[in-house]
């Protein structure tokens, strides 16, 4: 009857090496296929950059176009930053929630930079924006309260331990 349970913890045991694995590859091609994106948009933006600094008249950049210029950087910000969470995950096989949040306010703060409000209605949706911006400050304040006092908690170790 003992033989039992080890075959079904080696089972398991498989299991999860099998699953981890699985996660590791994932998280692998994940991470390749956002470097390829990341360095297509940074040639997208170098492209994009170049164009319309020669086009005449030569070295003067209008602001819809600077807008789109800055719509691209903070879009290779926002990949590096995911970037940076999967490889977290990768290699501490954890996420950081506060990685989650900066993420989310990058994304917030490229679309509030590049959004263009020209109609009353188009207010509705900056007070949604700061409704979720207000949140996201929140959540990150938190999160960052929690991990602080969580941290309080936890007993360094000792020699003697």
């Amino acid at each position: 009857m003992a033989a039992e349970p080890d075959k079904s913890d080696e089972r398991s045991h498989l299991m999860m090496r099998v699953t981890e694995r699985f996660e590791h590859l994932v998280v692998g091609v994940l991470l390749a296929l956002m470097m390829l994106a990341i360095v297509a948009s940074t040639i997208d933006l170098a492209w994009t950059f170049l164009k319309e600094l020669i086009a005449p008249p030569r070295f003067l950049i209008g602001v819809d176009q600077v807008m789109q210029i800055f719509g691209l950087v903070f879009t290779i910000l926002i990949g590096l930053e995911l970037l940076e969470t999967v490889k977290t995950v990768l290699s501490k096989e954890q996420l950081h929630v506060e990685v989650v949040f900066l993420v989310a306010m990058i994304a917030v703060a490229r679309k509030v930079i590049i959004l263009e409000v020209k109609k009353p209605e188009d207010f509705t949706m900056l007070i949604g924006i700061a409704a979720v911006v207000l949140a996201l400050a929140l959540g990150f304040y938190f999160v960052k309260l929690a991990y602080r006092k969580g941290a309080q908690h936890i007993k360094e170790p000792t020699v003697d331990d």
